[in-house]
């Protein structure tokens, strides 16, 4: 991949995690050598990293990963200072400066507040300086929480409009079959649709992370919406990331950009940001939506769930409760329950302060349908 210039790397708890508990120093030696190296060859690096949790437990002599909320943001608050000391006194040899990015849902939610975590990220890299990205999990409650950094990984990939998202795990990639189970088990090279593959999966890894290779398939297909290759691979061979910015890839793999991706505003209605209530549309409506990619209208409406005010995100599903789109909504709540089934003048009528007829404008809307955004 000769054109990559700017990639995002993920690397989780069990790989950071040394046989006796806590960080293994040697592993994050290795990839701070691949983060200068590629640094070397022209390509800007984010950092989203696991672990803190993982530190703190071996400070506070924990065999077991906490069950509970205050437990887990106790072991990170212990961990959070341990892992960006390790990663400070790593990256120094090669002489790079980092910075630690704490985030969680709530930086996130608010477009402003997405805009500033983005502009500060962009500053880090003029600077030369490599962000340390992992989510703020001393603070956050567990509503607002990312779930796991996969997916916090491809909303930073997507943030900073990196040219390629690297999962760092502990398989060589993705099999046809559990390979644990199955020796016989082949690797997977290529992903062109990751909906065809999610059956393959399977739940949470280790006692000491948070995901498995469900959400690493969530993540690859948010970034590819997001225009961005995904590479999946095995950790205990990283120092081989630094042969794909000169097209050679190593074993793994490798998911690639979707043909119609999501840009700017869209990506943060879709993935980052928290409807704040739900409209149910019916079938007319959902076939103007998806493919003749019109505006939502009210008449189309037979439904609503929650409250919101106006130019809050809301959710879009059909009568199924499957979701169709997210989109900012140009009625309250309340006026989208007076409104609905009526059709545009007599809208325009009740409403005298509305410009448009639209309740959610096609240029404030993602679709989302059959695991596809169109």
């Amino acid at each position: 991949m000769s054109t990559l210039k700017r990639a995002v790397i993920k690397i989780g708890s069990n790989s950071l995690s040394s046989a006796s508990g806590g960080l293994n120093g040697a592993v994050i030696d290795r990839l701070a050598w691949t983060i200068a190296a590629w640094r070397e060859r022209g390509v800007e690096c984010i950092l989203v990293t696991s672990g803190a949790v993982a530190a703190g437990m071996a400070k506070l002599n924990l065999k077991k990963r906490p069950k509970d909320i205050a437990g887990k943001q106790a072991a990170a608050a212990v961990g959070q200072g341990i892992l960006i000391e390790k990663y400070s006194h790593f990256l120094g040899k090669y002489n790079i400066t980092c910075a630690q990015i704490l985030l969680s849902r709530i930086d996130l939610v608010e477009s402003a507040h997405y805009r500033n975590a983005q502009n500060t990220l962009e500053s880090l890299l003029k600077h030369g300086v490599i962000p340390i990205v992992n989510e703020n999990d001393t603070v956050v409650f567990e509503e607002l929480c990312f779930g796991d950094n996969d997916k916090l990984s491809a909303l930073v990939a997507g943030m900073v409009n990196a040219d390629m998202l690297v999962l760092l795990t502990d398989v060589d990639g993705l099999f046809s079959e559990n390979p644990s189970k199955n020796p016989q088990a082949e690797l997977i090279s290529l992903v062109e649709d990751v909906s065809k593959v999610k059956g393959l999966a399977e739940g949470v890894g280790s006692g000491v992370g948070t995901g498995g290779m469900v959400t690493k398939l969530k993540a690859a297909e948010m970034a590819s919406r997001f225009g961005i290759a995904t590479f999946l691979m095995n950790a205990s061979r990283l120092e081989e990331i630094t042969k794909i910015s000169e097209g050679f890839y190593p074993p793994g793999t490798l998911f690639p950009p979707a043909k119609h991706k999501l840009t700017g505003k869209k990506r943060w209605m879709a993935y980052a940001a928290l409807s704040m209530g739900t409209v149910v549309i019916d079938e007319g409506a959902q076939k103007a939506l998806v493919r003749d990619r019109k505006s939502l209208l009210a008449s189309g409406v037979i439904n609503i769930e929650g409250y919101w005010e106006r130019k809050d995100l809301i959710r879009i599903v059909n009568p199924g409760g499957e979701e169709i789109a997210r989109g900012i909504a140009e009625l309250s709540s309340e006026e989208t329950d007076r409104a609905k089934g009526l059709h545009s003048e007599e809208i325009l009528g009740l409403f005298k302060d509305l410009k448009y007829e639209e309740l959610v404008h096609r240029d404030n809307m993602t679709v989302i349908f059959e695991g596809s955004c169109l």
